[in-house]
C-alpha cells in the first residue's frame, strides 16, 4: 500500500503529517506499506523533511492539486494508494480504518467522510461546510446515483487498477469531484467511514480559492451530464414552439378569466424557446468531452457534414434577411409611421432565431472537432 501526500511548502506540517500516518498504519504488523510525497515545485524544506522522515519523494512538474496527486498515484508501488493534503487537518490516525475497509469487500475506493465525523471549530468555513459541500455532493448523487456525504474530502483510499480505468485528467481542485464521477460512472464500488477534520494552523494561507474552485466543481459536474442538458433543451424549446404556433393561430384569448398568447406571452415564449435552444448547444458541447452516448438527433447534427451546415446557415440567414426587408418595405408604404405587427414580428423572431443561434452553435461544435482533431 503507498499512502501519497501532495505537497506544496508544506514544511510546518509535513512532518507531523508522516508520523501521523505511520503511526497508524504501524499498527498492524503484517502491512507493507510505502509514504510517497508528490512535491508540486515547494520552494521551502518540504523535499529534505519528507527525506529525513522516511518518505520517498516524487517531483511533479505540472502545478495544481490534481496533477499532484495524478504524479504521486502512477508512481505508487502498492495495490491500493491512499492519500490525504498534508496540512494536518485530517485525521491521519483513520488512515488503517480506511483502508482496512477499503479491502475488507475488495471496493474500487474507500473515502474518510469529514461530514460524519467532528469537524472542530474554525476547521471548515461556513460557506464550505453548509452549503459547498453539500450542494456539490447532492448533485453528484442524484446526476451519478451516488449515496456519498463528502465529495470534497480529500482523504481517500483507491484500487489502483481501478483508477487507472477511469481516466481522471483534472490537474486543480476538481481533480476531488472528477475521481468520483468517473468512479460512479465505471460502476465502481465505494465505501465511506466516519472521519473528521482539524482546525489548520491560524497563519497558513490555504491553497484553496472558495469561489474559483467551487465554480470549478460545478463546471465539472455539469460537464459530466450532456444528457440533462440535451432533453431539457430540447423539451423547453419544443414547448415554447408549440405555443407560440397557437399563439399565431389563435391570436390574444381569454382562459378562466386570464388574457393569453398576447404580446407578453409570446415575449415570454421567444424567451423560454431561446434559453432551451442555449441549453440544447451546451448539452451538444458537453459531447465532445464526455464519453456519453448523445441522442440520434444530436449524433447526426454533430456528425452532420460541413456542406450541409453551410446551406443551413446561409439558409437560415437569407431568411432573415427576407423578413428585416418584408418589414422595412411595409414601414416605408406607411411613411416610417407606426405599423402593428407586433404578434407576427415576434412569431417571426421566434421561428428565425432558433435556426440561427443552433446553425452558429453547430458552426463553433464543428470548429472545436475540428481543432480538437488536430
Amino acid at each position: 500500500m503507498t499512502f501519497v501526500f501532495p505537497c506544496l511548502n508544506e514544511e510546518r506540517s509535513l512532518a507531523a503529517c508522516i508520523e501521523g500516518v505511520r503511526k497508524s498504519l504501524s499498527q498492524d504488523p503484517n502491512l507493507k506499506y510505502e509514504i510517497l510525497v508528490a512535491d508540486n515545485g515547494s520552494k521551502d524544506r518540504s523535499r529534505e523533511i519528507a527525506v529525513e522522515c522516511g518518505a520517498r519523494v516524487v517531483p511533479v512538474s505540472t502545478r495544481g492539486y490534481g496533477a499532484a496527486l495524478k504524479g504521486g498515484i502512477e508512481a505508487a508501488q502498492g495495490e491500493y494508494v491512499m492519500f490525504a493534503d498534508a496540512d494536518a487537518t485530517y485525521l491521519y490516525e483513520d488512515a488503517l480504518p480506511l483502508y482496512q475497509a477499503t479491502i475488507k469487500d475488495k471496493v474500487d475506493m474507500g473515502i474518510a467522510s469529514r461530514m460524519k465525523g467532528k469537524i472542530e471549530d474554525g476547521a471548515m468555513p461556513f460557506l464550505h461546510r453548509y452549503l459547498g459541500t453539500p450542494v456539490l455532493t447532492g448533485l453528484i448523487n442524484l446526476l451519478f446515483r451516488g449515496k456519498l456525504s463528502d465529495c470534497n474530502s480529500g482523504f481517500r483510499c483507491i484500487r489502483k487498477k481501478a483508477y487507472m480505468e477511469w481516466s481522471v485528467r483534472s490537474p486543480g481542485m476538481e481533480f476531488a469531484s472528477e475521481l468520483l464521477i468517473k468512479a460512479l460512472k465505471h460502476k465502481a464500488t465505494c465505501v465511506e467511514i466516519p472521519s473528521g477534520l482539524r482546525a489548520a494552523a491560524p497563519d497558513r494561507v490555504p491553497h484553496l480559492r472558495t469561489w474559483r474552485d467551487g465554480m470549478r466543481h460545478l463546471l465539472f459536474i455539469l460537464s459530466e451530464r450532456p444528457q440533462l442538458f440535451e432533453k431539457l433543451g430540447l423539451y423547453v424549446t419544443v414547448l415554447a414552439t408549440l405555443m407560440q404556433i397557437i399563439a399565431c393561430i389563435t391570436g390574444p384569448i381569454k382562459v378562466l378569466g386570464l388574457n393569453i398568447f398576447d404580446v407578453h406571452s409570446q415575449a415570454l415564449l421567444l424567451l423560454a424557446g431561446l434559453v432551451g435552444a442555449q441549453f440544447y448547444v451546451y448539452g451538444c458541447m458537453c459531447y465532445l468531452r464526455a464519453q456519453d452516448t448523445p441522442s440520434n438527433l444530436t449524433r447526426s447534427l454533430l456528425n452532420m457534414d460541413e456542406g450541409q451546415l453551410f446551406f443551413l446557415l446561409v439558409g437560415a440567414l437569407t431568411a432573415i434577411g427576407v423578413v428585416i426587408g418584408g418589414v422595412i418595405v411595409v414601414w416605408a408604404q406607411s411613411s416610417f409611421g407606426g405599423i402593428n405587427l407586433v404578434h407576427l414580428l415576434l412569431a417571426l423572431v421566434h421561428f428565425l432565431s432558433l435556426p440561427i443561434l443552433g446553425s452558429m452553435g453547430l458552426l463553433g461544435l464543428h470548429i472545436l472537432k475540428r481543432y480538437e482533431r488536430s
